[in-house]
């Protein structure tokens, strides 16, 4: 079971596990349901969206690496609120982030929050954040916010855990490259322990 808090919890088997990348879920999830979506925006709408009326999971967790100047390295951290980081139609008098006629506020806040980790608002975005100084948002990662979106409109529950491979700075690229390959084993710690 899938423990969320004291009162919610789901079966593993009818769960789906949803990563951008393979290195992310390492060898820990080769016996659940696991989807890959690749990396980016569209390609995780693209994927979970299709995956979705395949089978109809009761729960889907987005597990992945992300960025963080507000959370350690190493640190899992729970995302409940996510925005989409490159969405800026304020030259048509929108908000930033929002997106324009959707009736959705620039802040998604969907999913749940898993007891005993910290939360951390998500910005995603088609770009790997090198020079992070928004406030707005704590945690940077390319692939959250579609797929909260398509739960939600799907009404399926959605829990997004973290990773935290790097501080969205300078050395970014390098920290997420020897991380990256820690953040399995952290998530086999919380979900499965």
């Amino acid at each position: 079971m899938i423990k969320i808090n004291n009162e919610l919890q789901y079966p593993v088997s009818d769960t789906l596990f949803v990563f951008a990348l393979d290195s992310e879920a390492g060898k820990v999830f080769d016996d659940k349901n696991k989807l890959v979506t690749g990396i980016g925006k569209v390609n995780a709408a693209i994927e979970l969206t299709k995956e979705i009326h395949l089978r109809r999971p009761q729960l889907i967790v987005n597990l992945g690496s992300a960025g963080s100047q507000s959370f350690q390295k190493g640190e899992v951290v729970c995302c409940t609120k996510f925005i989409q980081r490159d969405m800026d139609v304020r030259g048509l008098g929108f908000s930033l982030y929002e997106t324009p006629l959707s009736g959705i506020p620039p802040v998604l806040e969907y999913g749940h929050q898993m007891q005993g980790l910290h939360e951390g608002i998500c910005g995603s975005g088609d770009s790997f954040e090198m020079n992070h100084s928004e406030t707005e948002y704590t945690i940077v990662d390319m692939e959250a916010y579609p797929l909260a979106l398509v739960a939600m409109k799907e009404n399926i529950p959605f829990l997004c855990l973290k990773y935290i491979s790097d501080d969205a700075g300078s050395g970014a690229a390098d920290d997420w490259a020897v991380q990256v390959h820690l953040a399995s084993e952290a998530f086999k710690k919380i979900l499965f322990s």
